[in-house]
């Protein structure tokens, strides 16, 4: 880690029974615009250590969900703890010791356009660790563009410079600026081609089982999904409906979830999947000659 997270400040928000096992619970969660309801008493509880996909049709809350925990987004009631402080009893710029024990990619990777990938990685140090030796805060931003799948050199170009898959990685480096143990991560996947996305997914793979990060992920991609998620939780009627594996939901008779999972598109991810498992098999059972 950076550097060791005060605990005084907030603390009156911390619960004494905090589970570590589970990073975040949230109970009875509701927000509402005007009249709309998106969420309505909703509970989800992420497991420590998994890749926890977060699927829905559109207007299901999915982002807002997310924004509700990061505090960005107030909930009309409902309780939501991370790390065992109370997120919505605290004010937005109240320092609660746990704002910088998480890192977010946001849609598009939401960098700022003026300032350069390793400067956009520099700007969460700076708000935490502004005692940080400049030369120090550059070498950590040479060494998360890095980590992300970007070459060195990619720290020095503005976001108007890269594709859209490299704006993803440099979103992605900034999220891990202050290495985070939660990772969010909203459609990370949404625009790159196949091959991008496939990549994408191992890298979040890779750097979940490399550094133990919890990550709550968003997406529509059921290749992903397939792909690098542990469990799978499903928002519809203002709620999580379902929690659990992919075999798991499809026993479940909600008709969105036996339309999403059953569909052709989810069984040509489940198809994807069968086949790189088989290949990595064949590939251990045959290595190479002088790989034996």
């Amino acid at each position: 880690m950076i550097g060791e997270q005060d605990e005084a400040p907030g603390a009156e928000h911390e619960v004494a029974d905090y589970d570590p096992r589970y990073p975040i619970v949230i109970e009875g969660l509701t927000n509402r615009f005007g009249t709309h309801a998106v969420h309505n008493e909703l509970d989800l509880t992420v497991r420590r250590g998994e890749i926890l996909g977060v699927v829905g049709g559109s207007g299901t809350g999915k982002s807002v969900l997310m924004r509700s925990i990061i505090g960005l987004q107030r909930p009309e009631t409902g309780v939501i703890r991370v790390f065992g402080r109370d997120i919505v009893a605290a004010e937005p710029d109240e320092e609660i010791g746990v704002r910088s024990r998480w890192g977010v990619l946001f849609q598009g990777g939401a960098l700022f356009s003026t300032l350069t990938v390793g400067e956009n990685i520099e700007v969460p140090l700076k708000q935490f660790y502004p005692e940080l030796d400049r030369e120090l805060m550059h070498e950590i931003a040479r060494f998360k563009t890095v980590m992300s799948g970007l070459p060195e050199e990619a720290a020095s170009k503005y976001p108007s410079e890269l594709s859209g898959g490299m704006k993803k990685r440099a979103g992605l480096a900034r999220a891990l600026a202050l290495d985070p143990e939660l990772l969010f991560l909203d459609e990370p996947t949404a625009g790159l081609d196949p091959i991008g996305a496939a990549k994408f997914d191992e890298l979040t793979r890779n750097l979940t089982d490399t550094l133990g990060l919890t990550v709550f992920l968003i997406t529509h991609d059921l290749d992903t999904l397939y792909a690098i998620c542990d469990r799978i939780a499903v928002l519809a009627d203002g709620k999580v409906i379902a929690v659990g594996t992919v075999p798991e939901l499809l026993e479940s008779e909600h008709p969105w979830i036996q339309e999403y999972f059953n569909g052709p598109r989810s069984r040509a991810a489940a198809d994807s999947k069968q086949r790189s498992a088989e290949n990595a098999r064949r590939a251990i059972d045959n290595p190479p000659p002088g790989k034996a």
